[in-house]
């Protein structure tokens, strides 16, 4: 464990909270992270105040109001198509005839059947909704 300067806190937070082996974890798992490997005088506080002003957790960790680690029970559909699931995949190479570099995959909760439709990153979601109902 290191006695941290006030200049190397900054790296040190950065390095256990925004580093991309780290992704921004929560409050409590940068505490641990923190916790192993320097130590400066309220150093708790320094975390959770980096950690409650770090603008892209803000941004994806809205409050919901609820408990933590609660599970809402999702009904099993009783028909096909009944409840689907949908996702984004965007992380591939352009291929086919148009070049298409995304795929939007709609699952049926029901079959487990899946639906695989090409799509441009940059469709706004008016392409998005005009292909689904073709």
């Amino acid at each position: 464990m290191v006695l941290c300067s006030r200049i190397s806190i900054k790296t040190i937070l950065l390095e256990c909270h925004n580093n991309i082996y780290s992704g921004h974890l929560s409050e409590d798992r940068t505490i641990e992270r923190i916790k192993t490997c320097a130590w400066w005088p309220y150093w708790r506080n320094d975390v959770i105040e980096y950690c409650n002003s770090c603008d892209r957790c803000q941004k994806a960790n809205k409050a919901t109001g609820k408990r933590f680690g609660l599970m809402i029970h999702i009904q099993e559909p009783s028909t096909p198509w009944e409840v689907v699931h949908m996702d984004w995949v965007t992380s591939s190479t352009p291929g086919g005839d148009k070049s298409y570099n995304a795929c939007l995959v709609i699952a049926d909760r029901y079959s487990k059947t899946p639906i695989f439709l090409p799509f441009h990153k940059d469709d706004t979601a008016m392409d998005t909704a005009l292909l689904i109902w073709k």
